[in-house]
Order: C-alpha cells, then sequence, then structure tokens
C-alpha cells in the first residue's frame, strides 16, 4: 500500500518568510507551502512573497498585524504602494498585490487565523476592467535586424563580426525562430525537452507538433505546430553548439546527479519518460511535467550524462527567464552599439521583448487569414454578410488556437473554412524564413543605399 502513496515536494523556489530570529513567520510560510503543494509556478509565488512582506511591513509600522487589519488599512497600504511611497509601482504591479493579498487573506479564513478578510472587492481599486493588451510586432527588416545582428553576431551587411563576444549564438537565433514561427510564450519554448521535438535518434524531423499542457499559460493544452524552417536553423546549434556545453557540463552534472531525473527509457514516441528520481523508479508523461521538475532530466548514455531541455545554459542547466532575458538585454546593447548605420532606425524606442515575437506571429498569420478568406469569398461570389462573417470567424479562429487563448469561443462554428491548418503557417511566414527568404545582406543593402537604381522592391 505504501508504494502507491505518491511523495508530495515543494518546488524549487517555494518563499520561506523569516523573522529577526531566523524563525518561519507564520501563517505566511504555510500558506506558501500550500501554494507549493499546489503547483503554483516559483516566479508567481516569489511575486507573492514580495508584496507580502511590503504589506507586512506597513502593517507592522502601524503596530499592526495580518489579523487585526482592517478594510480601510489595506486601502491605505494601496495607496501607499501607488502614491505616496519613495518609487510609486504601476498598475499591473499592483495587480499582482491584489492578487497576492487576496489569496492570502482567503487561506487566513479557511484556516480560522481570521473571522473576516478584509480585503474587498475595490479595496485595492478592483475594477474589473479589462486591460488593453500593448501589442507591439516587428516588421521583417527589424526581425532580421534582431535575429541576425543583435543575437547571431553578424554585421548589417550578412557577414560575420570578428570582435563578436557573445555567448551561443546558434542557440539563440534558433530560439528567435522559433518564437516567431509558432506563437508560443517564453515558458513554453524555453522548456522544451528534445523527445518533444522528435531530436533523439539522430535524425531530426522536418516538421514536428508540441502537445502542451503543464508549461502552458493556466495549464490550457493545445498542440504547436512547429514548422520546417524553424527546426533547420536548430541544426547549427544542435550541431556545433550543444555538444561543447553537454561536454562541458559532465563534472557539475555528476555533483548533482542524487538529485537529477535520470532517464533510461523513452516510451511512445517521446511521449512517456522512464527513469530514477531519489533512489524510486518512476514514469512520467512528458507534457504533464513541470519547468522545475524538466531542468531536472538527464540522460545517461555512453559518453556522459546528456541534459533532456532542447536549449541548454552553463551547467548544462536550462536557462532560466532571468537568464534569458540577460542574453536578449546583451542583444539589445549590440544593436544599439552600431552607431552611424542605416539599420539602425529599425530600432524601436523601447527594448524588445521576446513576447513581441509572439505578437508578430499572431499578427502576421492574422493578416494572410484575413487576405486569404477574402481571395475565397470572392472567387464564389458570396453576398456580404457571408463575406464578413468569413473574414471575421475564421482568421481570428485559426489565430486564436495558435495561441492557446480561451476565448473567443464562440467562434468555433466557423472551422469548417479552415483548409490546412500546418501549411497556412509556412505559407504566412515563407519571406520571413531563413532558409528561403531575403537575405539580411540584400536587406541592409537597400537600408544602406547600395542597390541600383533599377532595384526591385519590397
Amino acid at each position: 500500500m505504501s508504494e502507491l502513496i505518491e511523495r508530495r515536494h515543494l518546488p524549487a523556489g517555494t518563499p520561506i518568510l523569516l523573522d529577526d530570529q531566523m524563525r518561519p513567520i507564520e501563517p505566511v510560510s504555510s500558506w506558501f507551502r500550500s501554494l507549493g503543494l499546489d503547483a503554483k509556478d516559483a516566479d508567481t509565488m516569489s511575486t507573492y512573497a514580495y508584496a507580502v512582506l511590503m504589506l507586512l511591513g506597513f502593517l507592522a509600522k502601524r503596530g499592526l498585524d495580518l489579523a487585526s487589519a482592517t478594510e480601510t488599512d489595506i486601502q491605505d497600504f494601496r495607496q501607499w504602494r501607488t502614491r505616496t511611497q519613495k518609487s510609486p509601482v504601476q498598475k499591473t504591479t499592483m495587480t499582482k498585490d491584489k492578487a497576492a493579498i487576496k489569496g492570502l487573506y482567503g487561506y487566513l479564513k479557511k484556516i480560522g487565523a481570521v473571522d473576516a478578510s478584509p480585503w474587498r472587492s475595490g479595496s485595492l481599486g478592483d475594477r474589473r476592467v479589462a486591460r488593453d493588451m500593448r501589442v507591439r510586432h516587428m516588421e521583417l527588416e527589424q526581425y532580421l535586424y534582431f535575429r541576425d545582428v543583435g543575437f547571431g553576431g553578424l554585421v548589417p551587411d550578412g557577414g560575420l563580426d570578428l570582435s563578436f563576444r557573445g555567448w551561443r549564438p546558434h542557440r539563440n537565433r534558433a530560439v528567435c525562430e522559433l518564437a516567431l514561427m509558432t506563437g508560443m510564450r517564453i515558458q513554453e519554448w524555453s522548456t522544451l525537452l528534445l523527445p518533444e521535438l522528435g531530436l533523439l535518434g539522430g535524425r531530426r524531423p522536418l516538421t514536428t507538433e508540441v502537445d502542451l499542457s503543464v508549461c502552458a499559460k493556466g495549464g490550457y493544452q493545445r498542440t504547436v505546430y512547429i514548422p520546417m524552417d524553424a527546426m533547420e536553423l536548430l541544426d547549427p546549434y544542435l550541431l556545433l553548439e550543444r555538444p561543447l556545453m553537454v561536454a562541458a557540463a559532465q563534472r557539475t552534472l555528476r555533483k548533482k546527479y542524487r538529485d537529477l531525473f535520470v532517464v533510461d527509457r523513452v516510451e511512445s514516441d517521446g511521449e512517456r519518460v522512464a527513469g530514477v528520481f531519489e533512489g524510486r523508479r518512476v514514469t512520467w508523461v512528458v507534457k504533464e511535467m513541470d519547468p522545475d521538475f524538466r531542468r531536472l532530466c538527464v540522460m545517461e548514455t555512453g559518453d556522459g550524462l546528456n541534459p533532456m531541455a532542447v536549449f541548454l545554459g552553463r551547467g548544462g542547466r536550462m536557462p532560466t527567464f532571468s537568464g534569458w532575458d540577460r542574453a536578449r538585454w546583451r542583444a539589445w546593447d549590440r544593436m544599439k552599439e552600431l552607431e552611424g548605420d542605416p539599420a539602425k532606425l529599425l530600432m524601436p524606442r523601447r527594448r524588445w521583448v521576446y513576447h513581441d515575437l509572439r505578437h508578430t506571429f499572431a499578427l502576421r498569420l492574422l493578416i494572410f487569414l484575413t487576405r486569404e478568406a477574402l481571395k475565397d469569398s470572392q472567387a464564389q461570389e458570396l453576398p456580404m454578410s457571408t463575406l464578413l462573417d468569413h473574414m471575421l470567424g475564421n482568421p481570428l479562429l485559426a489565430v486564436q488556437r495558435r495561441l492557446g487563448h480561451e476565448r473567443p469561443s464562440t467562434t468555433y462554428k466557423y472551422i469548417r473554412y479552415l483548409k490546412d491548418p500546418m501549411q497556412e503557417v509556412d505559407a504566412a511566414f515563407r519571406e520571413w524564413t531563413a532558409a528561403g527568404g531575403a537575405s539580411y545582406a540584400a536587406i541592409a543593402q537597400k537600408l544602406m543605399g547600395l542597390e541600383g537604381s533599377d532595384a526591385s522592391e519590397g
């Protein structure tokens, strides 16, 4: 019977708040323990911990604690955070504070630590108004400058920059292409494992599909299609950079061997993996593995330990979000350093973020599908009302499915209009790809005015 009882582990990064005597602050630490056991991700818990620390400090200055705080105190805390403290926070930060405080008092009420919660809807300015999403997308020239010059270490004419001292340019270019061509979020593409892309066994598939679940936002399951060009741009990284990174990480991985999930069998075409973790034999469905556990996955090979993460950082470990941010900041600084180059005009006022690639995917695909819908409707001489339904329903539905958005569900009735859900991605980005699209050198020539007067546009 004991073999049927699964041990529950707190995820790495679960906060523990300590007092001046280095003792856990209760019942706050117990609340974080409950969040960890409920599989709340470490980044969210870290944000909650900071918000709770700020609240505890604010109440302590008033001689209060969590149990004695009133609704007025919570409102005053909001005013202090957003207006009167030395560095007032933005609305987005206050939204996270609200989520933390609401969740904490819900827990305190549940365990009987308070009779009623002082948090009320509206106490922290909760108006239930949907925020307008800021969409920043890239044009083709901007994307190639971002990918090849910022991350790839090239110069604007497409040549090598011998002075480039960046780290793993092939990996970073592949990441940009994968994010753009799939629309995946950073928590989705950065946590991919080799079997999910069919990269075990020595042969790379031309295209593939990935079933997202736990690593997707909100845990909403969807299937992501990865086209040929995104797969092809992985080759330089997989053949040149990744083996060197794995070899350099062997000593570090061996030291942590007892803490790793050592996989010795991959089942069902990469859908399940089996191995040893903490001395026990376990089998996992790959899509159900959370990011923290994925970082522990390695395979024992004849040549050493091979991490199962597709994208590696130093020590053979899956890079954290902050690690990817450092790569992005270095790329941004590099792009800005190219003073006097016409391509400098491609730089936006605000620093690019990885999520802009997702927005670019959505907008490019939406534009392409809308144009295709218009062509089909005109060819069939459909009435205007059907034409408008077709243009609004079909493209939005396809993009919604690709991005894994929860709404609008009512547009699913237009699914009959979709032709080939895989080829549409290839066609929408045909001119953007590294394999078959315009080279950065050609674009740079145009920007620098090096083309002849009869050069073609576009």
